[in-house]
């Protein structure tokens, strides 16, 4: 399985930014699929999942900023940010988990076997 990001840049606080994940390998799409994060100086967390079911699951900050879209057929995950706050700052981590899912996906950093080498957003006051 590959995770390739892309879309990380610099922005003002307010502004948009559109993150894309290449990905190949991931053979089902009941697989768990989206996006982490890690400031600096804190742990990752989960931002936005997507599972099989079309269930998406987000972190309370994000809601109704962030979206996600899942093309299994492409091949792609993006990741749609608007509304930033300097405090959306991080490294953003595409992830996979190994196995299907049905349901919702946890938020969970071990249940994620697959990860991207991440892509920098910087949001600046």
């Amino acid at each position: 399985v590959q995770l390739v990001e892309s879309g990380g840049g610099s922005v003002e606080a307010g502004g948009s930014l559109r993150l894309s994940c290449t990905f190949s390998g991931i053979t089902n799409s009941r697989q768990c699929l989206g996006w982490f994060r890690q400031a600096p100086g804190k742990a990752r967390e989960g931002v936005i999942i997507q599972g099989g079911d079309g269930i998406i699951s987000y972190a309370d900050d994000v809601k109704g900023r962030f979206s996600i879209s899942r093309d299994n057929v492409q091949g792609t995950v993006s990741l749609q940010m608007t509304s930033l706050k300097p405090e959306d700052t991080a490294m953003y981590y595409c992830v996979a988990s190994r196995w299907v899912e049905y349901g919702r996906c946890p938020f969970k950093e071990e249940h994620y076997d697959y990860w991207g080498q991440g892509t920098q957003v910087t949001v600046s006051s």
